[in-house]
């Protein structure tokens, strides 16, 4: 069968399968739902585990295969988890997975977990058998439209609430980064009683920085177009290590607010360069992060990037 991780929960409760294929590239949700199984698993007797790492070398299958046929010296089940990153065990590995997968039973658990798996692999006869004997589970990333759904869900189920703006900063801050999220909301609910409602300046308590300026006298230095303020407090935020992603959510907001930008410098422009900084703050364009975030701010104040320039020479 085919799961989705929503229905995880409710299979397990169901029953244990032989097998479980789990593939994805989101860390946070596969080691999830493998904890999910094997405490599944542990609840049912399974008290053995065997990992197996798979790259390329074939004396692992071989070894995969002799775990997979031999007795438990105390008659124990037993669980086989196979790590393959690849999503692809080459000729020799397939026969191996599809001779474990038929191997697998009552008293043995095969999980095998990958990377996300390409369309070809995805038809490969053992991935086939493994859905057929058991379930796969692909696991994809959440997408910033679900990312606020997904806080909220985390928040519940440790007993908080969050506020609309302060779910706003976190989207912010954690998207591509899921184990973020989950250690900004486990640190809250260590931080805050039972009930609680999180908002913006528990989140930024949360974040220990030690900044002398904070982004939101950052934003009020912009909205007052004060450009020599702002360029200060950028620098003492960079000085003491303050994290972009949440400087660049805070002139996001004054940018979003539709006034808060000089008439000299299109908004288009001012958009395009939020872009290209969260961008280069992921690692995905050539830049400094820091000094676009300068340039921002100070066409967010009204000055035009040429006579930024000037000042700075």
């Amino acid at each position: 069968m085919r799961l989705t991780i929503e229905a995880l929960a409710g299979q397990l409760a169901e029953r244990l399968l032989p097998v479980y294929l789990l593939s994805g590239d989101e860390p946070l949700l596969v080691e999830e739902s493998l904890d999910a199984v094997r405490a599944r698993a542990r609840a049912a007797g399974f008290s053995e585990r065997q990992v197996f790492f798979f790259e390329r070398s074939a004396a692992v299958w071989d070894a995969l295969l002799q775990a997979s046929q031999a007795l438990s010296l105390f008659a124990e089940r037993r669980i086989l988890e196979v790590r393959l990153p690849s999503g692809k065990p080459g000729v020799a590995g397939a026969a191996a997975l599809l001779r474990t997968i038929a191997a697998s039973g009552p008293d043995l658990l095969l999980l095998i977990v990958t990377g996300q798996l390409e369309r070809d692999t995805q038809a490969a006869e053992w991935v086939r058998s493994a859905s057929e004997r058991g379930a796969w589970l692909p696991l994809w990333p959440v997408e910033r439209a679900r990312l606020p759904q997904w806080l909220r869900a985390r928040f519940g189920a440790a007993g908080l609430a969050v506020t609309p703006e302060a779910l706003e900063l976190l989207v912010e801050r954690s998207e591509g980064n899921l184990l973020a999220a989950r250690q900004e909301v486990d640190k809250l609910a260590l931080l805050l009683p039972a009930g609680a409602r999180v908002g913006l300046d528990e989140v930024m308590a949360s974040s220990a920085d030690s900044a002398r300026f904070d982004v939101f006298k950052l934003a009020e230095a912009v909205r007052a177009r004060d450009a020599a303020r702002a360029q200060r407090i950028l620098a003492s935020l960079r000085s003491e290590g303050a994290e972009p992603p949440l400087v660049l959510w805070a002139l996001l907001r004054e940018l979003r607010s539709g006034g808060a930008h000089g008439a000299h410098v299109p908004p288009a422009r001012l958009i395009a360069r939020a872009a290209r900084i969260d961008r280069a703050i992921k690692g995905l364009v050539v830049g400094d992060p820091w000094d676009e975030l300068a340039w921002l701010a100070a066409e967010l104040c009204g000055l035009a990037a040429p006579a930024l320039l000037r000042a700075q020479a």
